[in-house]
Formats: C-alpha cells, structure tokens, sequence
C-alpha cells in the first residue's frame, strides 16, 4: 500500500500508547486524523489538543463523513480491539483498508534507515534512550515510543524522516512485519503465553524476528541469549560492556568497554541495572550507527526517562513514592533490585495491580516470589484489559501465595487510608492496568500529609 495515497486517517483504539504515537506521526505530516476509544484518558485530551478529533461511543454514527470515503481513508486498528467492534466491522465489510498498528509502522519504517529495540522487558525505556541520543546528536530521525518521554513530554520524537527507531513488540508477533538495519534483543522471558502457548514459541518468535534484519544489518544480544550477534552486558566479557559502576548523588557514574576503545565517566539519572543494561545497548546502536562518542556521552547525562517507568512522584528525606510500569515477575524483581540499591535501609510498601487473568494464572508462583521480596504488599484486583475472567485466578489467589506476612488485598477506594497505616519510607505502585490514574490522587494526598 502506497501512503501518500491516504488523505484521512482513522484509528480504532486511539488512546493506547502505540496507536497514539501514530496518530501524531500521520498528524504532523499532514493527514487528517481521527479516532474511537472506549474511555478519556490522559492521551486522548493531548490528542484533542492537537487537533485530532476522538470520540467514544462505538457506533458509525460517531465517525465523520470524511472518514467513510473509502478510496482515502486508512483505518488502523489494535489487536487489543475486540473482534465485535462495531466500527471495525462496518469498515471490514465496507471494503476499506484495514490494518493493524504493527503493519503500518512496518511500512513507515520500511524506507529509512531502522534501528528497532525488542525483548520482553526494556522496550520502552531504551528505545526512548536511543531516540533521545539520536535526537540530541542531530540525526534526521522520527522515534515511535511505547511510553511518554519526560525529556519531551511525547510518545514521538520527529527531526527527519532518514531513520526510523522503533519499538519491535513481540504481542501478537507484530515485530515480524519490521525489517531493521540494526537491532537488539533485550531479553526472551516467557510472556504472552495467551498469544504462544509456550515458552518456545516464543523464543522461536525471537529467532524468526533476528532473520528480519535486512542484509548487511547488525543484531545485539544480551550476553547469555541464546542468538548469535554483538554482545552486551554489565560488568561482563561482552563486546560492549559497562565497567567499574559507581553511584554518585543518585545517578551512575561507569565506564563503557566497547570493541575499538573505552569510554570513561558517563554518567545516567535512572536507577537500576537493568536501566544501565538499557542506557548501554542504546550508546552501542548509536555508535554502531555512527554517531560520535563524545556528543552521546553528553546526550545520555541529560536523559530523564519515559513515565511510569521508575518515575518518582515524591523524593523527599523522609518519604519516597516511585510510579512503575512493571507487570511482569522479572520487571518487579528489576524494581525491587534497583530500590533496595538506592534505598537499602529503608522499608518498602508494594502496590501492584495484576495485569490480564492469564499472565496472573502463567506466572502466579513467580508473581507470589517478587512480590514477597519487599516488606509490605497491597494487591489490587486483576486487571482484565482485553480478557474475560478465568475461574479460581483472582488477586485473592495470589495473595494466599505471598510469603509476606504483611500483606492485604484492597481496592482503590481505601488505597489511601491503607498507605497511611504503613510505616513504610519508601511507596511503589507497580502494574500496567489503570494503578496509574491512582497514581495523582496518591500522591496529592501524601504530599498533604508530609
């Protein structure tokens, strides 16, 4: 299909993170834009303020005749969507173009130079390292992000069309409708059983997506995958690895081994190894790209990180409040690593909110373990986005397998009076359902009470 051939542009789930960065792109590059989501969010208010029309009935009526020309509209739609969307089958059975975010974003990037960031975990903060690196060292890039960057408020960076960067998510194997220059694989762990079944599929998921990378192209590792590329690693033997760590005023201070040399005294904002093992594989596609190490090493001191990753809401003496992402067992171990570096003395209160019925059933005795790492859990219940409920697989079940003994399940409404009988110093609210338009209202309320 021939982009420049679309004048309008409608998209069927314009509040996620991925559909919105598109929306912006096709926005900004002259389109008309417009869309249906089920609920107002954040997104969909910067949306409007942009411009773009949404709406949140799901019903023909509320599409604008404009829309409805066949020969130029593209509708766009997220696998998150429902199969008996009303507005997805009235263009279905219409004979419009109908493609799914992953597709489309194969063929925006197809005709620049692509550098495309997959694994399970790590996604979105490095592909917002690496547009940001890019960004600062003047490289003609447009950057599609998984996430809001704080250093511009945006799930897009545009400053060019030359290269592409761009998230390779693995859901529903979109990644394999991308055909990168350069690439990297974070990480294999087992997720989206819903979607593969198990385990190996997935990994072959991986490998399918390694053979993507067009000739002459270059694919990075983590040192340990079990794929052949450039290695990367911490305090390892990999091709780039970060060496002699140090924490100065809450930030890391290292030294970075690379194939030709070693790069001494960066420094990077964000706590956690596993946001150092991000920061490096975004410096090692930059320099692999060309771009100078003097002028990243400064672009990466001034990297501030994407929300709800990591993000503190509240860094006072006597009282933390950290806002993450995490859904995963392994993101939650992450989070736990990097608290117990920057905080070690400090009691620790989880919030986590599961996300989706079946990864709570696939992981629930890996769930139970990260979760019984830290000193107080509050658990939410499930979060179903796109699922129906699955007997016997409740937060309750979960709770029952928590080792912690201080531990409690509870809903959003006493969120606040539960966090006030904590003794906690340190407050995290972990998940990728809706814990984060409670994040606010938390943080209002202890702000008031500190």
């Amino acid at each position: 299909m021939n982009l420049d051939s679309v004048h309008n542009v409608f998209f069927i789930g314009i509040g996620g993170i991925g559909m919105s960065a598109l929306a912006r792109y096709f926005k900004s590059i002259g389109k008309a834009v417009s869309g249906y989501d089920k609920t107002p969010s954040e997104i969909t208010k910067t949306l409007e303020n942009l411009g773009i029309s949404v709406h949140f009935k799901d019903n023909v009526d509320g599409v604008d005749d404009l829309y409805k020309n066949k020969s130029t509209t593209l509708v766009v739609y997220t696998p998150a969507i429902p199969k008996t969307q009303v507005q997805l089958n009235y263009f279905k059975s219409n004979g419009f173009n109908v493609m799914k975010r992953s597709k489309i974003l194969g063929l925006i990037t197809e005709n620049t130079f692509c550098l495309a960031v997959a694994g399970t975990h790590g996604k979105t903060t490095t592909t917002s390292i690496l547009g940001h690196l890019l960004y600062q060292s003047n490289v003609k890039l447009t950057a599609f992000l998984g996430g809001i960057s704080e250093n511009y408020n945006s799930n897009l960076i545009l400053n060019g069309d030359d290269v592409s960067v761009v998230e390779a998510d693995e859901f529903d194997r979109s990644f394999l409708t991308l055909s990168p220059d350069l690439a990297c694989i974070t990480s294999m762990d087992a997720d989206h059983l819903d979607i593969y079944g198990d385990a190996s599929a997935l990994k072959k998921s991986f490998e399918d997506f390694s053979k993507k990378i067009k000739p002459n192209g270059k694919l990075f590792v983590k040192n340990g995958l079990p794929l052949q590329g450039i290695t990367y690693g911490i305090e390892d033997d990999a091709d780039y690895a970060v060496q002699n760590i140090k924490i100065e005023n809450g930030a890391y201070v290292f030294d970075i081994k690379t194939p030709d040399t070693i790069l001494i005294d960066l420094k990077f904002n964000l706590p956690g190894r596993h946001n150092l093992s991000n920061a490096l594989i975004a410096m090692a596609m930059a320099i692999e790209y060309g771009v100078t190490a003097n002028t990243l090493i400064s672009a990466l001191a001034s990297y501030k990180g994407v929300k709800r990753r990591f993000t503190y809401q509240i860094k006072t003496d006597s009282l933390v409040f950290i806002d993450d992402y995490a859904h995963h067992p392994e993101e939650i171990n992450a989070v736990h690593g990097a608290v117990r570096e920057m905080y070690p003395k400090k009691r620790v209160l989880a919030i986590f909110q599961p996300h989706l019925y079946t990864r709570t059933r696939d992981f629930i005795n890996d769930f139970a373990e990260s979760l019984s790492k830290f000193d107080e859990v509050l658990l939410l219940d499930i979060y179903p986005a796109r699922e129906l409920p699955i007997e016997g697989v409740t937060s309750n079940w979960l709770l029952n397998k928590i080792k912690n003994t201080n531990k409690k399940l509870v809903g959003k409404r006493d969120l606040v009076s539960e966090i006030y009988k904590s003794t906690a110093e340190v407050i995290l609210t972990l998940g990728a359902g809706d814990i984060g338009e409670e994040v606010k209202h938390i943080k209002n309320k202890l702000s008031v009470a500190s």
